[in-house]
């Protein structure tokens, strides 16, 4: 196994171009460490994309927010115009693991696992995240939720990197929220995840929201009914529990140890009311 650390974007693409084995890259490492410990992957090569400056930056831009792919999920939760403006992308960053593991991880790192039940996916699908990708033919930018074709593979292509995530400016009464159930307190994986972001107007009308489940299905989905079950309501009882119907419908989980396919469609529907109930009262402190 052969270890590379380049210093600029453009050397790490190269490197994995042309890479005829098997390539992984390394932004924060706590995802592909352990699974090198486990004798689950055995790369030909890693590149750590910790030494590139660019791309440990957060930087306000005309359009939004952009996080770089090597920023630390610790750093993203201490940024103020992060917080402020998507609070809800930050609080589930700041559930991948445990403070030490927030160090390290990031959320581009979080994304390219591909993990059905990873917190900070559903949480940037709900806020319209752009992924910057980076690679031999050039750049191109692609919706978070495009990203992930199923449990451990993404769309990207050979030598290809995502180079940041985008999180889009927030038009005025607009605010999101994420909310996940585990067995423990703590330090455990979504056995559901959803993320929810709506925009109200000055008379409290939901004029757009954007609803996504995780754990629920081979990746995160966007729940299009979900949403429209809040557009043109006040986000009132009756908008709440078609949203909840709309989210357990939608979920297609699976049996396992950590929770009944009956179990995980009933909390969907349960935490998305709860994700909107908090969205909502953020968003009209947003007005």
């Amino acid at each position: 196994m052969r270890y590379e650390s380049p210093t600029t974007i453009d050397a790490a693409v190269t490197l994995l171009a042309g890479e005829t084995g098997k390539a992984h890259v390394l932004a924060g490492g706590t995802d592909l460490l352990v699974r090198l410990r486990s004798g689950f992957v055995e790369p030909d090569l890693i590149v750590d994309l910790k030494r590139i400056d660019t791309l440990k930056t957060i930087t306000l831009e005309s359009d939004g927010l952009r996080v770089g792919a090597a920023v630390p999920s610790a750093e993203l939760n201490e940024h103020a115009d992060a917080v402020a403006g998507w609070p809800g992308v930050c609080e589930a960053a700041g559930l991948i693991g445990s403070t030490q593991v927030q160090g390290r991880a990031t959320i581009s790192g979080n994304l390219c696992n591909a993990s059905p039940a990873a917190d900070s996916v559903p949480a940037m699908v709900a806020a319209g995240a752009i992924a910057r990708i980076i690679g031999p033919n050039g750049t191109r930018d692609v919706p978070v939720e495009e990203i992930a074709t199923g449990p451990g593979k993404t769309s990207l292509q050979k030598g290809e990197i995502v180079e940041s995530i985008l999180l889009p400016k927030r038009p005025a009464g607009t605010a999101d929220a994420y909310l996940r159930f585990i067995p423990r307190t703590e330090m455990d994986i979504a056995v559901v995840g959803v993320g929810i972001c709506l925009t109200i107007d000055g008379s409290g009308i939901c004029t757009a929201a954007r609803v996504s489940l995780g754990a629920v299905a081979a990746k995160v989905i966007i729940v299009e009914s979900a949403a429209k079950a809040l557009i043109g309501t006040k986000v009132d009882d009756a908008a709440l529990n078609a949203l909840a119907a709309a989210c357990s419908t939608a979920a297609t989980p699976i049996d396992d140890k950590r929770g009944t396919v009956e179990f995980r469609t009933d909390i969907a529907g349960t935490l998305a009311k709860r994700a909107a109930a908090i969205a909502l009262k953020r968003a009209e402190k947003n007005l």
